[in-house]
């Protein structure tokens, strides 16, 4: 101690001591910076000092902010929200706490603990399981709140984030990624916030150099190797794309023109189509039913319905091909056509 209420290294008297034996054209720094470079730096001190040095103390602690780090516990500051939010939430600024917490009994496991002069080792062993697992739930429990603070959830639940993520948004979300990020939910626990937005924008980023290394591809396969070929390349392909909807466009049109013919191009060729109404041809189209097919159905469906109202009886013998399903489509059309009677179909 060299005055009062000051104290000195010893290595820097040592280094004022040595100053002073060589003499007075050396400074006690200079000093010991030639003795750090020349013994412990230098080549004397690459051979004397090992590079492992046996019992050293290792730190066995979790990283920081790791599942189980001691920094969990410690406190944050308090949430600056309006007194009335604060009720809302039940949230106690000046103990950065809430009314209701993550594991709300977790308190029980040492609510009734006693220290006891006449334990036995094995009550001592117990009591400290007991509270070494309300340390862990009191370490969950601030990690939970760490993360909550981490994403901004308060602000989130009050509406008041949603106009600063607007404007911090430096580009406009899909709706892919949108549900991609539902997906990938779970993951919030265990990446920070900003680790988390890092890892959507690089894959934004790569999704985007996929692309542009499949339209490189393409140039390459139509003969292009410079950038300033691509141009005129799109150009021309744009044009083309442009005449093909343009034609496309001119054909509908015409089609509309020509009626609705093109509609029953399955039937129109086959014989009996000229015997059908428009309607009948869009049933037969629907039904995947030849026209001659359709014609005898519905002959021998108006011809048994005229017998029963002429009091003859009669046993309808339709086709094999006509189903139950096809037989009630028919009738069912016959009879808003006015062919048969209601009470007949």
């Amino acid at each position: 101690k060299a005055e009062p209420g000051h104290w000195v290294c010893a290595a820097c008297v040592q280094h004022e001591d040595m100053a002073a034996h060589v003499g007075a054209s050396r400074t006690p720094q200079e000093v010991m910076e030639h003795y750090v470079s020349m013994y412990i730096h230098g080549n004397l001190g690459k051979a004397c000092i090992p590079d492992s040095i046996p019992n050293r103390v290792t730190d066995h602690t979790c990283p920081s902010g790791g599942p189980l780090s001691p920094s969990l516990t410690t406190p944050l500051p308090p949430l600056d929200i309006s007194v009335a939010e604060q009720q809302q939430l039940g949230y106690m600024p000046l103990r950065d706490d809430y009314e209701i917490e993550y594991d709300q009994d977790a308190e029980t496991l040492i609510s009734g603990l006693s220290v006891n002069y006449d334990d036995d080792d094995v009550e001592i062993e117990l009591k400290r399981a007991h509270v070494d697992m309300y340390v862990r739930k009191l370490k969950e429990r601030q990690r939970r709140k760490n993360i909550a603070r981490d994403y901004n959830l308060v602000p989130a639940f009050l509406g008041k984030d949603k106009r600063e993520k607007e404007k911090a948004l430096k580009r406009k979300i899909t709706k892919e990624e949108k549900e991609l990020r539902l997906k990938l939910r779970p993951l919030y626990q265990f990446m920070s916030c900003k680790e988390f937005d890092d890892l959507f924008e690089n894959m934004h980023k790569e999704k985007m150099l996929r692309a542009k290394i499949r339209e490189l591809q393409r140039y390459r396969r139509n003969g292009i190797t410079k950038m300033e070929e691509s141009a005129e390349y799109e150009a021309a392909r744009h044009k083309r794309e442009r005449r093909k909807e343009n034609k496309n466009m001119a054909g509908s049109k015409r089609g509309k023109e020509e009626g609705r013919d093109g509609e029953f191009a399955a039937i129109e060729n086959l014989p009996g189509f000229e015997l059908l109404s428009d309607r009948e041809k869009v049933l037969c189209s629907s039904l995947n039913l030849s026209p001659a097919r359709y014609v005898t159905v519905k002959t021998i469906i108006i011809k048994d319905h005229l017998q029963k109202r002429q009091g003859i009886p009669s046993k309808s013998r339709l086709p094999s091909y006509l189903d139950k399903v096809l037989k009630k489509r028919i009738l069912n059309f016959l009879t808003e056509s006015g062919w048969i009677s209601r009470d007949a179909s």
